[in-house]
């Protein structure tokens, strides 16, 4: 049964067919939200608050664009509304975070932490407005048309967008892999000369 299929049977009420959509976006999405909250626990809750707007508001959805890009638009909306009320207090533990992104499926590598260490802060201190195209382009695979209809800016605005977010990502690499290692790895190498 194809996606358009299970929406229009969901917009009928039917539970089961919300439960294949779930199963086939649930852990991209977390894997999306996660990338704006670094805790794993916010970005479960807001897929939950996700799913339970596409559940509920079903019959919202018009298939004049792919499904997926429905889903990502209220998960970016809630994202971008996490992001601002969180924006003042908000601290990341980077003890927490994965070592490795691939395909939703994460996985340590202790060789290249420092390097997914600075990749992660470098994400984090991108504004919002850079950060949700770059990871749906760079990490999620959407074009930059699909981009364009999930955040409702023309393609134009979103090729800006991904190029700046892009050269600011690069700068903050550039600059973080020339300061100093991180305490912690530091003090691994300094035993290790000793």
């Amino acid at each position: 049964m194809d996606e358009q299929e299970l929406i229009r049977r969901v917009q009928d009420g039917d539970e089961w067919a919300f439960g294949q959509i779930m199963g086939l976006y649930k852990d991209k999405i977390v894997n999306y939200l996660y990338q704006f909250s670094g805790d794993y626990q916010k970005a479960v809750d807001l897929a939950q608050e996700t799913f339970l707007r596409v559940y509920f508001k079903a019959d919202k959805y018009r298939p004049i664009a792919p499904l997926s890009s429905w889903i990502y638009t209220i998960a970016s909306n809630l994202a971008k509304t996490e992001c601002r009320r969180t924006r003042k207090t908000a601290t990341v533990s980077l003890e927490d975070i994965p070592n490795n992104f691939s395909s939703g499926t994460y996985y340590e590598d202790p060789a290249d932490s420092g390097l997914v260490r600075n990749l992660r802060e470098a994400l984090d201190g991108l504004h919002p407005r850079y950060r949700i195209p770059v990871v749906l382009k760079d990490m999620e695979g959407f074009s930059q048309e699909e981009i364009a209809r999930i955040i409702k800016r023309p393609v134009g605005t979103v090729k800006a967008r991904i190029s700046r977010g892009r050269e600011q990502l690069r700068k903050k690499l550039e600059k973080a892999m020339t300061a100093e290692p991180y305490p912690a790895e530091k003090e691994v190498s300094e035993h290790g000369r000793a």
